[in-house]
């Protein structure tokens, strides 16, 4: 395999054109990209920072074997790929002079990633996180369920949201992907966010979705302020915003754990989700343009 069986292109529309079905095969596989581009679409090119998003896909006898995408300055995205696929695909990024400050993709693709960009670029690398991936099987709901209500987080909770997503964000170690208010925004537009909420109406727990996206749809972020935590509160949101979504016709419920986070995994486990694949996060130790 060679590295220019890639190509590298900064237009999504001719992107999603011609590799949108491969992202469709396999919507649980292939989540974040589905919801990351279908944000771009919808909110343009800049929504998650300065530069221009660039997209790559592996072609080999006309037919699309894999994908990836950035949105600088963050890790890039790649699709599951064979040992052989990735080392084309590091080749292929040092020769465009693209600098990488890191990937996440499934496991075993990350690590061949990272052995192929030793090889490349020079560059040795450190594991950021190791995530699992979770599909919906039979919702159970949490019983007894704590006192309290859920309800869609509309314009008045604007502050509310922002201040938790930066502090999420924080916690989880990430880098936030855009600006919390934007953040905020844009969820409140689509009902993307449900609130549990105290009987006297104060907010204790929130769980986020991304819009629905080739029949698949995550949830994603769930937090509880720390002095609220281990009340019942985020598994009963996460159980509401799980049925939620199944009522309105999404065929999967995804989301990803950290798998240092054995509370996160053993609630969900119980409220019926399944281990699909795991991920691993990798930072670059020092980043070059080649």
């Amino acid at each position: 395999m060679r590295p220019d069986h890639w190509y590298c292109t900064e237009d999504l529309t001719g992107f999603l054109a011609h590799a949108g079905g491969f992202l469709r095969s396999r919507p649980d596989l292939h989540t974040v990209a589905l919801t990351v581009t279908e944000s771009l679409r919808t909110n343009g090119l800049r929504a998650y920072g300065d530069e221009a998003p660039v997209f790559g896909v592996l072609e080999l006898d006309g037919q699309v074997r894999a994908a990836y995408f950035r949105t600088p300055p963050y890790r890039l995205n790649v699709t599951p790929l064979t040992p052989e696929e990735a080392d084309a695909l590091a080749a292929h990024l040092v020769a465009l002079g693209h600098p990488v400050p890191g990937v996440i993709a499934a496991h075993e693709t990350a690590e061949a990633f990272v052995a192929a960009w030793r090889r490349h670029a020079g560059v040795r690398a450190a594991v950021s996180q190791r995530q699992r991936l979770y599909r919906l099987g039979n919702l159970t709901l949490p019983q007894p369920a704590p006192a309290g209500r859920a309800r869609i987080a509309g314009p008045h909770d604007r502050e509310l949201l922002a201040r938790w997503y930066a502090e999420f964000v924080e916690e989880a170690g990430h880098h936030a992907a855009r600006d919390a208010e934007a953040w905020a925004d844009s969820r409140i537009a689509y009902g993307g966010v449900t609130l549990w909420e105290a009987e006297d109406g104060t907010p204790l727990s929130m769980a986020g979705v991304t819009p629905v996206v080739a029949g698949q749809v995550r949830v994603a972020p769930v937090y509880t302020p720390a002095p609220l935590r281990r009340r019942g509160y985020a598994g009963a949101v996460t159980a509401r915003v799980s049925r939620a979504v199944l009522t309105s016709g999404a065929r999967e419920v995804l989301l990803f754990t950290d798998l240092a986070n054995r509370t996160s995994n053993g609630l969900y486990q119980r409220i019926g989700y399944r281990a699909v694949v795991d991920f691993a996060a990798y930072d670059f130790r020092r980043n070059r343009t080649y």
